[in-house]
């Protein structure tokens, strides 16, 4: 079984975030696993110290990837998969048998030293979205992806 946990900057998210989360992460099943790691924002006041926010919250999100895990950030200057391309990501990973951590940074991002961690990027779309969204459409994109490497009539 692939697991794959998406960890996200951010937590106390709206009911319609859980509720459109929790409808995919439920439909993913089979041979794939779909978790939720939460990582607490750190507060940001008027006077805050950014880079060492990030840095705390980037910490954090590496404590919490599995290991051995396939560490992947979502960054808007990474690869743009398209849907065969997720699906086909998604069967190596399957494949490869390593769990799969996808990481969602806070709302600066993630720094130059925490993605040359991470084996790969990827950018959901050229497209600002805000990261309570983000989770939404990463979890129906998993979905998809799944569908399809199952064989599924989700995907047309």
């Amino acid at each position: 079984m692939l697991k794959i946990t998406l960890l996200a900057v951010g937590n106390r998210m709206p009911a319609w975030v859980q509720q459109g989360f929790a409808e995919y992460q439920k439909r993913i099943g089979g041979r794939f696993r779909l978790d939720l790691v939460e990582i607490p924002a750190l507060r940001r006041g008027k006077n805050a110290d950014i880079p060492r926010i990030r840095q705390q919250e980037e910490a954090r999100v590496l404590e919490s990837v599995p290991s051995p895990g396939y560490l992947i950030a979502l960054d808007r200057n990474g690869a743009a998969w398209t849907t065969r391309c997720l699906a086909q990501n998604m069967g190596r990973w399957l494949d490869q048998g390593e769990p799969v951590a996808l990481a969602v940074g806070g709302p600066e991002g993630f720094s130059d030293q925490f993605l040359g961690v991470c084996r790969e990027t990827w950018s959901l779309s050229a497209l600002t979205f805000a990261h309570p969204l983000v989770r939404v459409i990463l979890a129906e994109q998993l979905y998809r992806g799944f569908s399809i490497v199952e064989g599924l009539p989700y995907h047309r």
